[in-house]
């Protein structure tokens, strides 16, 4: 346990920083190696990287359109169930986000008009690792199908002799993606983001991944014009506040949902009460012995904090100060503290709001700005799959009247070919009369 208000600022910081990214020289070079492989060598390198990396003997590229339409027969009626309430829920929600145009007259004879515009061609990419991630696949293929994209690709690693989860299929099919590529890693990126002879090239890449997924997508971004990243991505994370009366058997279970995701997960308490922390700790002892991931969490543990803190108060000021993914709020009362909330991904209310509602089906997404980002960072929305433009109509009037600005801000800039676009009109109009 960790007495907040007994340390100094030293020892807080220390207590909230996280585990450090793998981000090396190493990692930079095999992906660049691996991107200029892909530009290069096209579908020949992503086919070699597959049995390199994936120890596939006879790998494919594209799955047929057939085995994703028959995906569903091969999943149970409960889970196949449970992937259409997911899928309808999050296209709720986010069908509520559709944008609208916006059209203005600023002043007579001037109108402004603000336009949305789907992205073309998007990328989705869906990590492989011990179980498949429909959920993933959701939270990505419903926004880009809500948008109306013409070119939806996605993108997931198959290990050796085995096939693509139905499961992951049947998402896809529900989410109108037709293009899934059976590629992982940075030569995945790369694949999406230069095109190769099956993988269609796209404008913009989303999902989470490893190190090297990362990295990959990083310098895509910064080497190829136009490319674009959702968000920078690092490992996952929960803070819980917790009050008095709090139930320790909800809590240790929601730090352990995180916590088994990955051994640089962090998971952090903080509360008011003493006795709340120490039987937390009781129940995360009972809770992670049973868990099939019981390594991986027990070392995201060791990255983690139970924090005493002197008021619900102060606690809302050090998780502002953290920036996590996901907050929980376990507070009897949650709603007078919600205007406390700073730099969140996402936020879960109440006793029976745990994080792992909003992972699947409550309709929120599940794709957030994790390291500190939710400061500046926001969670994937529709409006992320969009471009703005604007645009601008004037008439003859407007622009006399307009000119009276116009004029004098180009004279104080020095920019005579500027002032001369406006005079130039205002003298033909002129010649009309």
């Amino acid at each position: 346990m960790f007495r907040w208000n007994e340390e100094n600022q030293l020892a807080q910081q220390a207590v909230l920083t996280r585990p450090a990214v793998t981000a090396s020289k190493e990692i930079e070079s095999i992906c660049i190696d691996i991107l200029a492989a892909v530009k290069e060598q096209g579908d020949a390198a992503l086919l070699n990287m597959a049995k390199q990396f994936d120890k596939r003997e006879t790998p494919r590229l594209l799955v047929p359109v057939e085995e994703i339409d028959q995906a569903e027969q091969f999943l149970s009626s409960e889970l196949k169930a449970a992937i259409e309430t997911a899928y309808a829920n999050v296209k709720r929600f986010h069908q509520a986000q559709l944008p609208k145009d916006i059209k203005l007259t600023t002043q007579p004879g001037v109108l402004c008009e603000l336009k949305y515009q789907a992205i073309e061609a998007v990328g989705i990419y869906v990590p492989g690792g011990s179980a498949p991630l429909p959920s993933s696949v959701i939270m990505q293929g419903v926004l880009a199908q809500l948008s109306g994209a013409k070119t939806v690709v996605l993108a997931t690693p198959v290990k050796g002799d085995e096939s693509i989860n139905p499961a992951i299929l049947y998402a896809a099919k529900l989410c109108g993606i037709k293009t899934i590529v059976e590629s992982g890693g940075a030569g995945a990126i790369a694949a999406m983001a230069y095109g190769t002879e099956s993988v269609p090239k796209v404008n913009k890449v989303f999902g989470p991944g490893n190190s090297f997924v990362t990295m990959a997508k990083q310098l895509v971004a910064q080497t190829i014009p136009g490319m674009a990243i959702d968000m920078p991505a690092g490992p996952s994370e929960v803070l819980v506040i917790a009050d008095e009366r709090a139930n320790p058997e909800f809590i240790a279970a929601d730090l352990l949902s995180q916590a088994e995701h990955g051994a640089d997960s962090q998971v952090i308490l903080l509360c008011n009460s003493e006795r709340i922390i120490e039987l937390t700790q009781q129940a995360l002892t009972t809770q992670l012995a049973k868990l099939s991931r019981k390594e991986t969490a027990e070392q995201a543990l060791a990255n983690s904090s139970l924090i005493l803190v002197d008021s619900i108060e102060q606690a809302f000021e050090v998780s502002a100060q953290y920036g996590p993914e996901h907050l929980i709020l376990q507070l009897a009362d949650a709603q007078p503290y919600l205007g406390l909330v700073k730099n969140a991904g996402s936020v879960f209310v109440g006793d029976y709001t745990p994080e792992s509602a909003g992972d699947y089906a409550s309709g929120t997404n599940h794709v957030l700005p994790t390291y500190g980002y939710s400061a500046t960072y926001s969670s994937l929305n529709l409006l992320d799959f969009f471009r703005t433009y604007t645009v601008q109509t004037i008439s003859k009037n407007g622009l006399r009247e307009l000119s009276k600005a116009i004029l004098p801000l180009a004279a104080a800039e020095g920019l005579d070919a500027h002032a001369n676009a406006v005079s130039i009109r205002l003298e033909a109009l002129n010649n009309e009369r």
